[in-house]
């Protein structure tokens, strides 16, 4: 298994902030377990230990990060949301971000907090959904579990338990119930009223996400058994959005070495576009790059094995794609969820320096803490010049530049 100990929101100095993949009993905001050490050849081949802290450059991101959360507390608005009350996922995102702030944990009686939660348990429905009627379903309510866990309150656990139960219930089973006989089954698409009824990369991470970190949740001693995803389900979905032969049986699943291992975003789908062959006619989709940081994820909180070889392969065409100049086969597209998926991804496997496929030795921390320093306003916000995927939205974006410098911040 992936060595992983402490807990997912509050990082603290030195090594060894990472989330648990183990099941936890503790309650809510715990997460922290033992694991076990890596395999040797992931070792040699992924990542080299880090010799000593480099103080100084940690200040440099912490003041990035608190520029960044000032500019989020003074654009709150007065009832709590940030952007929009349509979809309180963006609100989750802002208190996710400040309550990974590594100088200080706010505490809950911060007026920022305040109003920010009693927003986003404004949302609750009484089905366990966590969003305002607006659709995207399963999006605000994954990241509203999120949310809600990192608040650190036993107040939340029984909205909790029943926000759990409901994603669970939003596992896809298009076939006959019970059998893997459709490509989208075991994942999770956006939910009721989503017009495409399918599963996709992008809500299967959330979804896996904030299912993994209260597993502890379903497993404690309740009168009532509490409802569980099918893993091994979602696992067939994963192997369905990767390109790798052997492993994914689809027609589309592509022979050029440049998307073996990678991601695409559905069984049917990859918004990197596809590939024709001009002698057999054959289709492929290609690999890139948020979508397959969102694979590897995946697979950890399904609990591969580290040695696993579509983690192997995976982690190869990261190593093979490895830029912060764009997101691989989008550009500009989606940028800023490319750098806090990578963000998180990689420190969840606990990679120090990159070993890329082309020789060179990265130090993907602090050659993204820099970038993403670079790329800050004056005003401590972020924005993407590119608008796909509401990337022009400050809010969205500055929530995803400071979650992705406390990452950072917790393995210098």
């Amino acid at each position: 298994m992936f060595n992983l100990a402490s807990n997912l929101f509050f990082p603290s100095p030195g090594r060894g902030g990472f989330p648990s993949l183990l099941s936890a009993t503790c309650g809510i905001g715990c997460l922290l377990l033992l694991a076990h050490t890596h395999p040797a050849r992931a070792a040699e081949v992924l990542s080299v230990p880090r010799e000593t802290r480099d103080l100084s450059f940690a200040h440099e991101v912490q003041r990035a990060i608190d520029k960044g959360l000032h500019w989020l507390a003074t654009h709150q608005e007065p009832d709590g949301h940030w952007s929009t009350a349509d979809h309180p996922a963006i609100t989750a995102l802002a208190l996710i971000a400040f309550r990974g702030d590594p100088a200080k944990r706010h505490a809950p009686a911060d007026p920022i907090l305040e109003r920010g939660y009693t927003f986003l348990l404004d949302s609750v429905r009484p089905d366990g959904s966590i969003h305002r009627e607006r659709g995207l379903i399963s999006y605000n309510t994954s990241l509203g579990i999120l949310a809600l866990l990192a608040a650190d309150d036993p107040r939340h656990e029984p909205i909790l338990r029943k926000a759990r139960a409901y994603l669970v219930g939003l596992q896809s089973d298009f076939g006959e119930p019970g059998r893997l006989d459709s490509r989208f089954d075991g994942g999770i698409g956006y939910g009721p009223g989503d017009p495409h009824e399918h599963s996709d990369m992008s809500n299967t991470l959330l979804a896996l996400e904030a299912l993994h970190h209260t597993r502890h949740l379903a497993q404690s001693d309740t009168a009532e058994a509490a409802p569980e995803l099918d893993w091994q389900a979602a696992i067939h979905f994963l192997e369905r959005c990767q390109n790798l032969p052997g492993h994914n049986p689809l027609e589309w699943v592509s022979e050029h070495p440049e998307d073996r291992g990678g991601f695409v975003y559905s069984p049917d789908e990859s918004k990197a576009g596809a590939v024709t062959n001009e002698v057999t006619g054959k289709v492929s989709l290609r690999s890139y790059g948020s979508i397959s940081y969102a694979g590897l994820l995946s697979y950890i909180y399904a609990r591969l094995e580290r040695d696993d070889p579509r983690v192997e392969a995976v982690f190869d065409w990261l190593r093979s794609n490895y830029t912060l100049d764009e997101n691989p086969g989008m550009g500009a597209q989606g940028l800023f969820y490319y750098y806090h998926t990578m963000a998180k991804a990689l420190a969840t496997a606990e990679v120090d320096t990159f070993e890329l496929t082309d020789g060179r030795a990265v130090d993907w921390r602090k050659e993204l803490a820099l970038n993403l320093i670079n790329l800050q306003k004056a005003d401590g916000s972020w924005i993407n010049t590119h608008g796909r995927w509401w990337e022009r939205d400050p809010a969205l974006v500055t929530a995803y530049g400071v979650i992705a410098l406390e990452w950072i911040h917790r393995g210098l």
